[in-house]
């Protein structure tokens, strides 16, 4: 890449999918122009990620068609298996969401048909640009996405492991630990460009309440732990900080994401509140006004891919 890109990314989908007992609402789309407007401030482009859900929205459709149109922002795709048609039934074996890879090849393949065409009718425009729901990728799962259209994705959190965290079905949830942390082609024509996550070693006193908080910030200051560019509900600024300056120094890419129901007083369990979710923004103009002025630019992925065709 010839310039330093920050890349805002938003896993846009229904409310609170951390709770399985709740119902596919998509309340938080109407929270969601505060956000576009203030990455528009800064010139930056948001790339919405959308499930079916939130493609099914009115509002959402409505609003953002606009700002697509206008080239503020981008609408790309975020498959959550288990609410997408066409439904199937699996053999279950946790209370867990599905991953999308636990289904047969001819499943898999519907449900990213009917998402691509839902959002291709109702924005005009055909996706090229993808993340999977619960960070899940395999091979059969990219060959479809690449016989769709699409053209990179984003799936992929360097030194994360989520063996972990199990699907519907009992399956391990993907190992990331040993990726690599810039782009490259996952597969023939789809490019990956890994979400932005760094091992850093930070101390915050603001957070020590008490002996167990003492000995978790210290355990993070020895050891170090991998961070992302994405606010958290324990005010995570300064460790967003020292990443946004890390990769400066080596003129890396910087990928921020978030999910579109943490945008919403009540929508996750990180901001309960609307104290939280301004606290929330604060941190977020904090990062979007340090990256200007370290003079990253905005950029969509789908221009990025565009970019990385042409210096080939």
């Amino acid at each position: 890449m010839k310039n330093k890109y920050f890349i805002i990314t938003i896993d846009t989908e229904e409310d609170n999918q951390w709770d399985n007992t709740k119902s596919s609402s998509t309340n938080n789309a109407k929270y969601l122009p505060r956000f576009q407007e203030l990455a528009e401030k800064y010139n930056y482009k948001p790339v919405w990620l959308i499930t079916y859900g939130m493609a099914s929205d009115d509002f959402f459709v409505n609003y953002f068609k606009e700002k697509q149109n206008k080239g503020l922002c981008e609408i790309g795709m975020h498959l959550h298996a288990w609410n997408n048609p066409p439904y199937y039934k699996l053999n279950t074996t946790t209370n867990n969401r599905s991953y999308i890879i636990e289904y047969p090849k001819d499943i898999i393949d519907e449900k990213v048909n009917v998402l691509t065409k839902l959002i291709t009718e109702k924005f005009n425009q055909k996706p090229i640009s993808h993340r999977s729901g619960r960070w899940s990728l395999s091979e059969d799962y990219l060959n479809i996405l690449e016989k769709k259209g699409y053209r990179i994705d984003c799936s992929v959190t360097p030194g994360i492991n989520w063996s972990k965290n199990l699907g519907s079905t009992g399956l391990k949830g993907n190992d990331y630990s040993k990726y690599p942390k810039s782009g490259y082609y996952i597969a023939n024509n789809i490019y990956e460009l890994p979400v932005t996550i760094k091992k850093i070693h930070v101390f915050d006193f603001k957070r020590i309440c008490g002996f167990r908080s003492l000995v978790h910030e210290l355990k993070h200051f020895i050891l170090g732990s991998y961070e992302w560019v994405r606010p958290n509900k324990y005010s995570n600024l300064k460790e967003m900080k020292k990443i946004l300056k890390k990769s400066n120094r080596k003129n890396e890419y910087i990928m921020f994401m978030i999910h579109s129901s943490e945008l919403m007083p009540g929508g996750s369990p990180n901001f309960i509140d609307e104290k939280a979710i301004n606290n929330m923004y604060g941190d977020v103009e904090y990062i979007f006004k340090l990256a200007k002025k370290m003079g990253y630019l905005g950029i969509t992925l789908k221009e990025l891919y565009k970019e990385v065709r042409k210096d080939e």
